[in-house]
């Protein structure tokens, strides 16, 4: 099969899913055993803030019952912890723990590895796809959800 015939996006959704499970398996050697995929979109909301179940729910444009699941798993793993809001004791949010700071690290230079020379040109041309189909603002503000 010659890769230079299919399309843009069909190319880039192979690279992306293989760069995906490269990174995984890679961060299951170091010590971050039964971290997936989808608990990827959960700690992007954690990075910067401390969303309720709820809050969290509505980002990732999932059920409450959903994302508690995903919080849970997390929690089990030692990546997040609930904790009291600091205005109403009675709310808890979810925040990263010092190992979920230290998965977020180790996941960004892993994918910094993957970077060669001369891909600001693939960079491009993955922006124009993004601009193309209207997925620019939804990457911007993290607006990504499992199953897009």
């Amino acid at each position: 099969m010659d890769l230079m015939r299919l399309d843009l996006a069909t190319l880039a959704y192979l690279a992306g899913s293989s760069a995906n499970d490269a990174i995984l398996a890679r961060l299951h050697e170091i010590g971050h055993a039964g971290v997936r995929i989808s608990h990827g979109y959960v700690i992007q909301h954690l990075i910067e803030g401390a969303p309720t179940v709820s809050e969290l729910g509505e980002l990732l444009g999932v059920t409450q019952q959903a994302a508690s699941k995903q919080l849970l798993e997390l929690e089990r793993l030692g990546y997040v912890e609930r904790v009291p809001d600091p205005v109403d004791s009675r709310v808890r949010r979810a925040r990263l723990t010092a190992r979920g700071r230290q998965l977020v690290e180790d996941s960004r230079r892993l994918r910094r590895e993957l970077d060669v020379p001369g891909d600001a040109a693939a960079k491009r041309a993955l922006i124009r796809l993004l601009d193309a189909t209207g997925g620019t603002e939804k990457v911007l503000k993290r607006q990504v959800v499992p199953g897009d």
